[in-house]
């Protein structure tokens, strides 16, 4: 059971790189999110996997090359129902327009999941003025 937990956070990690067909599979139809990022504040409105989908393409659109990547041990507490919590440290790796690594930072989200599917998430990190738990 703690495979699943881990292996929904890398799903939901590979959403943010862009696999944004993965918010139908993964997202609750109904959900919370709740970013502590500075300027995130519009996620306090998306409660669906397809407005979620398309405000993390405008995202990506806005950060080209930005890339995604899990860091640290998660933490997993679920039942056999496929409910609980997982929570790991997360990676953001920042590029110029050549590819030439800008910073890297980091932050940690936790992902409540009832039935195998993601109703609630907490997110923290310093935003792009941020930095890595591992620099």
């Amino acid at each position: 059971m703690r495979a699943y937990a881990i292996e929904l956070f890398d799903r939901w990690t590979a959403m943010w790189d862009g696999d944004l067909a993965l918010a139908e599979q993964i997202m609750a139809p109904e959900f919370t999110l709740r970013y502590a990022q500075p300027g995130a504040d519009l996620y306090d409105d998306i409660h669906d996997p397809a407005t979620f989908a398309a405000a993390i393409d405008k995202f990506r659109t806005e950060r080209p090359g930005l890339r995604f990547s899990t860091q640290g041990q998660p933490v997993v507490e679920m039942t056999a129902a496929r409910t609980g919590i997982v929570a790991r440290p997360y990676g953001a790796r920042v590029v110029d327009a050549t590819g030439a690594v800008v910073r890297d930072i980091s932050g940690t989200d936790i992902l409540r999941f009832e039935d195998g599917r993601i109703v609630e998430v907490w997110s923290v990190s310093g935003g792009l003025a941020g930095r890595s738990f591992y620099a």
